[in-house]
Formats: C-alpha cells, sequence, structure tokens
C-alpha cells in the first residue's frame, strides 16, 4: 500500500488524497505515458517463486503486470472508484529524468519461474480504494511541487 502522508509516494495515492480532498489529480504532460502498475500480492508471490526455484540463483528478472497503462487510466479508475467526479488537471509540465513510458517486459520470470500476474489492475484498485477509505488523506501535492520546483526537477 502508499503512504497517503508521504509527498513522494507513488501517483495512486497521490491522484487519491487530492480526490478524497475534493482536489483534481494533477497529471504531468499530457497523461497518456504509460506505465506498469503491479499489485503487492503478485510481488510476494514471484519473490517466493524466486526462493523456491532450482537454478535461478543471480538471476536478473522483472516483476510487473507486463501491460502498459496510461496515468490519465489510473486518474479516472480511481475517481470512479472513489465516486468523485472531478476532471483531471492535465498540467502539461515535464518532470525532469522522467521516462514516458516504462513497463516490465515479464517474459524471462513468466518462463523460468511459471510467474503470470493474477490480481488484474482493477481488483488491485478496488483493494487499494477500500483501504484507503479507512484513512485520512493528507493533499502535500503543493509542497511536493515546490520541492521539484526548487531542484529544477518540473518544467
Amino acid at each position: 500500500r502508499q503512504a497517503l502522508s508521504n509527498p513522494y509516494t507513488g501517483v495512486a495515492a497521490i491522484f487519491a488524497s487530492r480526490l478524497m480532498n475534493r482536489k483534481p489529480p494533477v497529471v504531468f504532460e499530457n497523461g497518456f505515458q504509460m506505465r506498469d502498475f503491479v499489485n503487492v500480492h503478485d510481488v510476494v508471490r514471484a519473490n517466493v517463486l524466486a526462493m523456491c526455484s532450482d537454478g535461478v540463483d543471480g538471476m536478473a528478472v522483472n516483476v510487473g503486470s507486463g501491460e502498459p497503462v496510461s496515468i490519465r487510466q489510473i486518474a479516472s479508475e480511481i475517481s470512479s472508484m472513489l465516486g468523485v467526479q472531478i476532471p483531471i488537471e492535465i498540467s502539461g509540465r515535464y518532470r525532469a529524468g522522467d521516462i514516458r513510458h516504462c513497463y516490465a517486459d515479464i517474459s524471462r520470470i513468466s518462463r523460468n519461474l511459471g510467474y503470470l500476474p493474477r490480481v488484474t489492475l482493477r481488483e488491485g484498485m478496488a483493494e487499494l480504494v477500500e483501504w484507503l477509505r479507512s484513512q485520512q488523506a493528507h493533499d502535500r501535492t503543493e509542497e511536493a511541487m515546490q520541492h521539484l520546483a526548487a531542484r529544477g526537477l518540473v518544467a
């Protein structure tokens, strides 16, 4: 799970904290950048498979869902699941060092360890949203943006 109080936490918690405070999720660039979102239960299972498998000592593998998902889709899904209909704010700004697309090629871990993700994005998001409802949402977006700007990391 992603802590709602940490200004540097993952995008799902950042979007959720904004929405739970009745503010729009702020999306960098145009929101069509792609990322790989994997559920922690699948990460645990991948680690157990690695520990229990012979002949893979020292082998580097990617753990992920293997499915690219747009940042806009994440914002929209969280908004829908929270029941908060606030339009996404597309900032058009860029973060220094951020890459356009990043998602895992899971063919090696699938082939060598038999790993395939079991928790769908929708199931994982539903689990996250259920947990979020019991949390106090602290919106630290402005604070995080100030830190990024002070270090020249956002344009």
